[in-house]
């Protein structure tokens, strides 16, 4: 009989399956454990005073998700050994969807050992692969209520790097991922190169040394010139601003583009990470 293990805890879902929720909520804790304006986070007003540079166009802020790692030679699970299978439909997120290619691979790790392993989903009726799509078997012998480690693993080509999303779950069975609803890992939480993560709220920044947030401004984050992270003020007045770091103690400086005046303000020390 085919069992499924991890949809429980991966996919969001009305229902309340929602196998994505459990990953994604630990990810939010372990890396984002910042979502309200403390000490940690926006430093005093004192110490972020920012200066005015009028530009002649909108800057155009980006995250460079380029890395370095060499693609890992993942092979096939044997299925011989293992009692159960399932289907693992996964479909890259919106941020590195542009550097999607049929050189990535998708592979799920349970307790280090490597139990289903995927190329990009190949279009029924056509020799091209789905745009950021992949179609898993995924193998074990665990019982429905065993606790394991599980490690969901992206390699993209183009980028030349390993995006990894991990956490304790307990088994499940009788259920299959991603088929009858959209399963989308946010991916970029767990990347080599970035893998300290915070999120802010931009207006409180803003207002602490006196600029007035207006919604569908653009803000950005930066270490040094290296963009961090980048969003659009929101119409509800709450805006969360995820920053990307390399290092545990970075300070992070925030601009904030006014449109109608074309200013951007800089508030340097205004984040530390």
């Amino acid at each position: 009989m085919k069992k499924q293990y991890w949809q429980n805890y991966f996919l969001p879902s009305l229902q309340g399956r929602g196998l994505g929720v459990g990953l994604l909520l630990c990810v939010a804790i372990v890396f984002c454990a910042c979502s309200s304006d403390d000490d940690n986070n926006v430093n005093d007003p004192k110490n972020a005073a920012y200066t005015e540079t009028s530009l002649s166009e909108a800057p155009v802020w980006q995250i460079d998700w380029t890395g370095n790692q060499e693609r890992p030679n993942w092979t096939e699970p044997d299925a011989s050994i293992y009692e159960n299978w399932t289907i693992l439909k996964v479909q890259i997120e919106e941020a590195l969807l542009p550097y999607a290619s049929e050189g990535d691979l998708m592979a799920l790790f349970v307790n280090g050992e490597l139990r289903g392993l995927a190329s990009p989903a190949v279009i029924v009726g056509s020799d091209k692969t789905g745009n950021g799509k992949f179609l898993m078997k995924v193998y074990g012998n665990e019982s429905g209520t065993e606790t394991v480690r599980m490690s969901l693993q992206y390699y993209c080509q183009n980028l030349k790097q390993i995006f990894t999303l991990s956490d304790n779950i307990s088994l499940d069975s009788d259920e299959t991922t991603g088929i009858d609803e959209a399963f989308i890992p946010k991916f970029t939480l767990g990347s080599a190169k970035y893998p300290v993560v915070k999120a802010v709220e931009v207006e409180n920044i803003l207002k602490k040394v006196g600029i007035s947030p207006v919604p569908g401004y653009l803000v950005g984050a930066f270490v040094g010139d290296e963009c961090r992270g980048t969003a659009t003020l929101s119409a509800s007045g709450s805006t969360q601003l995820v920053i990307y770091g390399r290092n545990v103690g970075e300070s992070v400086t925030v601009k904030y583009f006014d449109t109608v005046k074309g200013v951007m303000y800089t508030i340097p020390n205004a984040v530390k990470l």
